[in-house]
């Protein structure tokens, strides 16, 4: 029954224009459209999303699991997918029987679900990884009252005045230095989290003070916040981005601090703008698989890499990035290599 319901599904895919469907034995074509990713293929034709490790394990042209190129081909099998091979996708027709072809709006819903571009949102409140260089434009330097803690409709001080060209009504965002990373190889610093607090907007203004009223608070706000111009909304969508660099780097932490990783969790990188890394890459969690030599006598240099899962960048500094961990098959760690290239 599940097997008759899947191929009924699996019918709802096809189209004249990307699909081949001969007999009831043959597999269905799928021809791979721009934005499509084997763990989206997975989930999509055999509702398994985690079967795409095996099948790029399979395919060893596919050097890249998640970037595989419009007008690739894929046999759909009601328990795997096959990824068709360039030789034989150049002969082969993408024409289907008449009778094979489902509702027009029912197979132009299905494809656009299959093929939309996958971007990822930036919302503006995941804080981001300050370098050594980075300097605030100005810090909260006390409170209405010396309170120590303060929150929305607060009246606070700042060292923010005219000598910055600042004036009353001007809104900035108020953030907190957290603690600092440090590289899991060799514990250099490679710079500090700054942590989202909330907004304010300045009522008074002295040349090289002034006075603020808070008008948004997520955590608490105490003197020494850095402030920074307020830029309005800063959620946006970030778009995957192809890149051709040999990227290898490490996840340096995790935004929240915890020390198991999985997908949704915010890391840090050490690859920047300086090593050629931009917003929307997609990278690569892998780990060396180490053995015991004792039992293979040194005839073993090195085994395949582990494939833990994939990052996407969405913000870079010059030497870190900031990053959403999209996909994780297996237990992730602060100092596991990220790639742009698996092998």
């Amino acid at each position: 029954m599940k097997i008759r319901m899947l191929l009924l599904l699996l019918a709802l895919f096809v189209t004249p224009s990307t699909l081949l469907a001969a007999g009831q034995d043959e597999p269905t074509i799928y021809v791979i459209k721009q934005g499509d990713t084997l763990w989206g293929l997975s989930e999509r034709f055999i509702k398994d999303p985690n079967y795409w490790p095996e099948m790029w394990s399979k395919n060893s042209q596919v050097t890249n699991p998640h970037f595989i190129y419009p007008s690739q081909k894929v046999r759909i099998f009601p328990d795997r997918l096959e990824l068709v091979p360039k030789e034989q996708s150049k002969e082969q027709s993408t024409v289907i029987p008449a009778q094979k072809t489902a509702p027009a709006e029912t197979v132009t819903e299905a494809i656009q679900q299959v093929a939309a571009e996958k971007t990822y949102t930036l919302y503006g409140t995941e804080g981001f990884l300050a370098e050594k260089d980075f300097k605030p434009f100005g810090l909260v330097i006390g409170s209405q009252y010396d309170r120590i803690v303060t929150g929305v409709d607060d009246i606070v001080y700042t060292d923010i005045g005219t000598d910055q060209k600042a004036g009353g009504g001007d809104k900035f965002s108020v953030f907190r230095k957290d603690v600092s990373v440090k590289h899991p190889l060799n514990n250099e610093e490679m710079g500090y989290k700054i942590i989202p607090l909330g907004t304010l907007q300045l009522t008074d203004v002295e040349p090289k003070s002034s006075r603020a009223i808070i008008t948004k608070s997520s955590r608490e706000i105490i003197p020494g916040a850095y402030l920074l111009p307020y830029k309005g909304s800063l959620r946006r969508e970030i778009p995957l981005k192809n890149t051709d660099l040999d990227l290898k780097g490490y996840i340096l932490d995790s935004y929240s601090g915890v020390s198991i990783i999985a997908a949704g969790d915010i890391v840090f990188t050490d690859l920047g703008a300086s090593q050629g890394a931009e917003v929307g890459n997609m990278l690569y969690i892998v780990r060396d698989v180490m053995i015991d030599q004792r039992y293979v006598e040194g005839r073993i240099d090195k085994l395949p890499q582990e494939l833990l899962g994939a990052v996407v960048i969405l913000e870079t500094g010059n030497k870190t990035s900031m990053a959403l961990v999209v996909k994780s098959i297996d237990t992730i760690y602060k100092g596991d290599r990220i790639v742009s290239q698996t092998k």
